[in-house]
């Protein structure tokens, strides 16, 4: 959908951004697939509803979407959540569980926070990919499942394998086509058209109508630096809401974080007598690894890919 030529709502996500309009492109290609998924973004950035949208868009649309954080359960409860168990497998088990694999056969199951999954797990997912079967917890018999994998992380699962807290052989089979989410700093046109979409949002619930922002107000909004990314935006909205009334949005409605003095930490960034091209071959050099050198400029490690791609670095 469209709201206008340079807005749009593609499957829940708002943007006007040029690098979105990319990544749209990339979830309509790969939906069409059954290839496996690797979304990376920070906490916030809209990880689970990428995922959604490749269901969504592919032959499994009519069949399950299921969901689960892999940094929310114990490795106990999460094989269990993920795999089922059988009647008697530990105590407490008085019959039979169907785990998320098995609920969303045929459907699409999203792993949230695939870096955080315990190392005796990876085995096991490793072998659902590979196998397309599963062992419930004390069982004896595999079960035949069918199930399109999406997982996503705000981690480097390059650096959890180097780190050797990740399988290589998992990521390669989790990475077949990596996603990359840009989180809202990067994309700083979207801010406003986010704020605008929140409060039209709860403009509907009759409670409050904000019909202008205080410029004071827009300006620090426009400022901040967004780490909780689109979910803290949404948060931000629902407390102006929730503390203010009238139809204007203030700056004294604004979270307590908006009102303290920040003084901002500036990156190295780029030298006065360079351009960017020489600047990223430099980061390259002095520094031991790619992050590293993005963070020396001052760039997330997916804006210094993009660079390094337009510069033929």
């Amino acid at each position: 959908m469209t709201i206008d030529n340079a807005i749009q709502n593609f499957h829940g996500i708002i943007s006007r951004s040029p690098t979105m309009r990319d990544v749209f492109q990339i979830i309509e290609n790969v939906a069409q697939t059954e290839a496996t998924v690797l979304v990376r973004g920070e906490s916030g950035a809209g990880k689970e509803l990428v995922a959604r949208a490749i269901h969504n868009l592919s032959v499994r649309h009519n069949k399950p979407f299921l969901a689960v954080n892999c940094a929310a359960f114990s490795s106990n409860l999460l094989e269990s959540e993920l795999f089922g168990h059988v009647r008697g497998a530990f105590t407490g088990a008085i019959k039979d569980h169907h785990g998320l694999f098995q609920r969303a056969h045929d459907g699409t199951l999203f792993l949230d926070e695939i870096a955080e999954l315990p190392m005796e797990l990876q085995a096991k997912l490793l072998r659902v990919i590979q196998e397309r079967n599963f062992l419930p917890v004390g069982g004896v018999c595999s079960i035949p499942v069918n199930v399109r994998i999406v997982a996503a992380t705000h981690r480097s699962l390059r650096e959890e394998v180097k780190s050797g807290r990740f399988r290589e052989d998992l990521m390669y089979r989790l990475r077949v086509v990596p996603i990359f989410l840009p989180p809202l700093r990067e994309r700083r046109e979207d801010i406003g058209v986010l704020i605008w979409h929140f409060i039209e949002q709860h403009n509907k619930q009759n409670q409050r109508k904000i019909e202008k922002i205080e410029p004071e107000a827009m300006r620090l909004l426009l400022d901040y630096s967004w780490h909780g990314n689109v979910r803290e935006l949404h948060n931000v909205v629902e407390y102006a809401f929730a503390v203010g009334r009238g139809t204007v949005l203030k700056q004294t409605e604004l979270p307590p974080e908006f009102r303290e003095i920040r003084i901002p930490i500036l990156p190295t960034k780029i030298r006065p007598i360079e351009d960017e091209p020489t600047a990223i071959q430099r980061a390259l050099k002095e520094n031991k690894n790619v992050n590293a050198a993005a963070q020396s400029l001052g760039m997330s490690r997916a804006t210094f890919w993009r660079k390094r791609k337009i510069y033929d670095i």
